[in-house]
């Protein structure tokens, strides 16, 4: 009678643990399904799966490649455009002062930078300006978390449709998805009394050279733009100085465009000087309007 209870008990132990194995290799599936099922937004549309487009707009824009019959597609892009557009200045029209700040997506939770941009993204908003990023994570996370400490702050995300996905960060308060890098950057100078940029990668300096060569061409005034990091952003300075001044390829002024500090408070007070003295110049404007208009002809 003892044997056959064993050979029982032992049967029901494989029995059990071949379960167990049928189990784990279909949750196993079941995440490799999850994962290979990608998702991907697309304005207001969510879609998955076979669904998710494999170019972005901006890809298919810039292609050079094409059927013939592109003269009667790029027409009706423009209209997208426009309504993108549309979208981003009716989502920002009522921010109050607002101030930009770049940096890395791929800036650890854990590192120096990261508790650099929650210092800043905290002054900032203590200081009472909104505060705008790209929405991702990293440095851009960084910012938004630190603005939100503050009651009564605002704190915006700008995305992007990107080939890889990258979601906005859950700090974001107003967060806009555009299609077009263009649109993006025009919503970040429109809507900015300034930039501050933090360690990054080429998108970081896309935007950094962008907002130096519209202060420099004068297409924007009274717009600081501050580098954070002395140590990381030396060797680009130092090539600055001898490769573009060196040459004659721009002016010694040219340089009083950029500031660089270590310091979240001196950022901050160079941002808030710019903008009261911006505001100042505007009131003089208007009182020197109103005397002419005043004035009898």
């Amino acid at each position: 009678m003892e044997e056959p209870r064993r050979e029982q008990r032992r049967e029901q132990g494989r029995e059990q643990g071949r379960e167990q194995g049928r189990e784990q290799g279909r949750e196993q599936g079941r995440e490799q399904g999850r994962a290979h099922r990608r998702e991907h937004r697309q304005g207001q549309a969510i879609v998955r799966g076979r669904f998710v487009p494999t170019s972005t707009h901006d890809q298919r824009l810039l292609a050079r490649q094409g059927p013939s019959d592109w003269v009667h597609t790029d027409p009706w892009r423009v209209l997208r455009i426009q309504a993108e557009f549309v979208e981003g200045f009716g989502q920002l029209a009522e921010l109050p002062p607002a101030v930009t700040v770049f940096g890395s997506a791929r800036t650890p939770e854990d590192s120096p930078e990261y508790r650099t941009g929650m210092r800043l993204g905290r002054a900032l908003a203590e200081a009472g300006y909104a505060v705008i990023t790209g929405g991702g994570p990293g440095v851009m996370e960084s910012v938004n978390r630190g603005a939100r400490e503050v009651d009564g702050a605002v704190s915006v995300g700008l995305g992007i449709e990107l080939p890889f996905e990258q979601r906005m960060n859950d700090y974001v308060d107003l967060g806009v998805e555009f299609r077009y890098f263009f649109v993006r950057k025009t919503m970040f100078v429109k809507y900015s009394c300034g930039f501050i940029t933090l360690p990054g990668g080429f998108g970081t300096l896309d935007e950094l050279f962008e907002a130096l060569t519209l202060v420099q061409t004068r297409k924007v005034t009274s717009f600081p733009v501050v580098l954070m990091g002395s140590e990381f952003w030396g060797g680009l300075l130092d090539w600055v100085k001898g490769s573009l001044l060196g040459s004659g390829k721009i002016a010694a002024d040219d340089l009083d465009l950029i500031t660089v500090t270590d310091d979240v408070d001196e950022a901050v007070r160079i941002i808030v000087e710019s903008d009261m003295a911006r505001s100042r110049q505007l009131l003089e404007e208007e009182e020197s309007c109103a005397a002419q208009i005043a004035e009898p002809q």
